[in-house]
């Protein structure tokens, strides 16, 4: 793959539970753009939700019927949820001796884990502006902790820090349901979830990506937090966010376009996978050659539903759609 611009990668979960055969396959088949793989069918803790709860720094959860609630001290969820990252960081390191090219770890961010957490009352944390503050703080001091630990474990490889913003748009708008289900959280101001998004983003000195697989990803919010890529399912892509894409590719915003199923299906040729994406280009008037630089072939979410042959295949086939995009940009 060596040469081949924005190339292609992964976006965080897969099918399974072995944390060594997850390491292999992800090294093996991304050689020049890897990352650290999630198997959240081990249970609690494995999830992406309860991984990033154990990076935080004075702030504890454990898990109740309803979700994750916040608590007083470490507990078991806490405890086990560090110990699987362990596991997948000491399997990673294992398959990346060596290792040079690009390593992408992921954590969610401080709105869909402030939409995801619940306070002791059981309703969502996102309903207390200050406990927000509280969380992106903590969620900040827990990531300089755990990149520093990868660049130990991976000297030679250069970390991209993606944060999982599923809820991101549902937060914007006011969709974030209550407890009860019959109402919703209000919409959080704009500039304050750029804010917040800003200060995390500022924790990491090299390339970050902001990854959503829901409609309507606010792109030019997260350029202006400083994003450096935006990770989104391309089929829920309309015209209207032509403008903001077009100047998201202007200003150099590298686009990790989903454009592989996340579960089972058949796949079409590698060249038709990326069709949309050619289109896309001539629609915007951007130049052809741009294309295999600043587009990043992904699957369209996280594996995780996905049987494993399927996931192995569709990472396989993000590659080679990479490669055509980069060898026919026309």
């Amino acid at each position: 793959m060596t040469g081949y611009g924005g190339g292609a990668t992964g976006v965080g979960s897969l099918p399974g539970g072995d944390a060594r055969e997850a390491a292999k396959t992800v090294t093996g088949t991304f050689e020049e753009f890897a990352y650290l793989p999630e198997l959240p069918a081990r249970g609690p803790g494995a999830d992406m939700i309860g991984r990033s709860l154990g990076l935080l720094v004075d702030l504890y959860a454990h898990v109740e019927p309803s979700g994750w609630r916040v608590s007083d001290r470490p507990g078991r969820d806490t405890k086990r949820a560090r110990s699987w990252l362990g596991e997948d960081l000491d399997a990673l390191e294992e398959f990346t001796q060596g290792y040079e090219g690009k390593l992408k770890v992921q954590a969610v961010g401080p709105w869909t884990l402030a939409a995801a957490l619940e306070l002791r009352t059981g309703e969502a944390l996102l309903q207390d502006p200050g406990a927000c503050r509280d969380l992106a703080g903590s969620l900040a001091e827990g990531l300089r902790n755990h990149l520093a630990d990868l660049r130990r474990r991976v000297p030679g490889a250069e970390i991209v820090l993606q944060f999982d913003e599923p809820s991101l748009t549902a937060v914007l708008r006011g969709q974030v349901k209550t407890a009860s289900g019959y109402r919703t959280y209000r919409a959080v101001d704009r500039q304050v979830v750029e804010g917040a998004l800003r200060d995390l983003l500022a924790v990491h000195a090299g390339e970050s990506v902001v990854h959503s697989c829901a409609p309507g990803v606010p792109f030019a919010l997260l350029r202006r937090a400083g994003a450096t890529g935006v990770s989104f399912d391309f089929s829920l892509l309309t015209e209207r966010e032509d403008d903001a894409i077009g100047e998201a590719v202007e200003g150099g915003t590298k686009l990790f376009a989903g454009v592989v199923p996340g579960t089972d299906t058949a796949l079409s040729d590698p060249a038709g996978s990326v069709m949309g994406v050619r289109k896309l280009w001539r629609r915007l008037g951007l130049a052809p050659g741009t294309l295999a630089e600043s587009v990043v072939v992904t699957p369209s979410c996280g594996l995780a539903g996905a049987s494993p042959g399927y996931a192995r295949a569709a990472m396989a086939h993000c590659v080679r759609a990479a490669r055509s995009l980069a060898d026919n940009p026309e």
